[in-house]
């Protein structure tokens, strides 16, 4: 029997399932797809929390060391960075940082590394709640999702747009937690949708 690959998760409140079961975060979802698919993934080792910047990973990954190597690596963070006003250009330097160590904890192997876009929170009643204009949001993150689409595309690592799908029902309680701002299993298990194709081609071709 073949090992069973190593899976390593890196973000944010997205990453780590704010207010939904352990089972239902999107990383436990894709993984467990996977496995339906026939490739034999184990669950990832999750290094996120609620509330992280680009630089707030970094500074978490270097207190995990020495993390090793990995199958398989998946990043999606930003969302703070642009909740809290800091520049594109901050992001681009940090996020390029942080797909450059995800790709080395794969082994060098970038064909080994997905990146995740940003959602838009901005179409959530929490964002209301905030007074925070909506369409400012969803400019400032199109912004952000752009600038790391080309760092992927300059690094040869997959990334998967879930912002549209983000925005498309996502204001109603069925897409989000309690707080009104996460978002709920539903929300995520469509994200896994868009995810696994990429994820089972990175997996099966090589």
């Amino acid at each position: 029997m073949p090992r069973a690959l190593a899976y390593l998760a890196l973000g944010d409140s997205y990453t780590i399932g704010e207010g939904v079961a352990a089972a239902d975060r999107w990383p436990l979802q894709l993984a467990a797809c996977l496995r339906d698919a026939g490739i034999a993934l184990q669950d990832p080792r999750i290094i996120a929390t609620t509330g992280w910047t680009t630089d707030e990973l970094a500074t978490a990954m270097d207190a995990a060391e020495p993390l090793g190597r990995w199958d398989f690596v998946s990043l999606l963070i930003g969302v703070n960075n642009q909740y809290r006003g800091r520049s594109v250009a901050n992001y681009i330097d940090e996020f390029t940082g942080l797909l450059q160590r995800a790709i080395a904890l794969a082994g060098g192997r970038a064909e080994r590394v997905l990146v995740l876009s940003i959602p838009d929170w901005g179409v959530t009643p929490f964002a209301v709640q905030e007074l925070r204009s909506p369409r400012r949001i969803a400019q400032e993150i199109d912004t952000y999702n752009a600038a790391a689409q080309s760092v992927c595309a300059t690094h040869n690592v997959a990334f998967v747009d879930i912002t549209g799908i983000s925005r498309d029902a996502g204001n109603t309680l069925q897409m989000l937690v309690e707080d009104r701002l996460h978002p709920s299993l539903a929300q995520y298990t469509r994200w896994v949708d868009a995810a696994l194709p990429v994820a089972k081609g990175l997996l099966a071709a090589s």
